[in-house]
């Protein structure tokens, strides 16, 4: 599932940097995240950088946008071409939130 900024934005931008997909701009009064760019950082790091950072916890996985994890890593794949990004079967646990222990 995508990641989505709750209305409980303060609007910091501590989030869009952290984002190795460039999912996340500024809107109106809040940031944003296109749900076509979000892997929710599979293939990166093991938790959301978004949320990693954001100081009040207002990015938080989209429970009406539920995708899978070999989704979420080919997703990564097609905006990364030039990376050299693990294939599922040898993705290592730091490298997706769905394999923490």
């Amino acid at each position: 599932m995508a990641t989505y900024i709750t209305d409980e934005c303060i609007n910091c931008g501590a989030c869009e940097p952290e984002c190795p997909n460039d999912a996340i701009s500024e809107g109106d009064s809040k940031y944003i995240i296109d749900p076509a760019r979000c892997s929710e950082c599979v293939g990166f790091a093991d938790t959301e950088k978004c949320q990693s950072v954001c100081p009040v916890e207002c990015c938080l996985p989209d429970p009406n946008n539920s995708e899978t994890e070999e989704a979420l890593l080919a997703r990564a794949k097609q905006l990364h071409p030039d990376k050299n990004l693990p294939d599922l079967a040898t993705l290592p646990a730091n490298l997706s939130r769905f394999r923490k222990g």
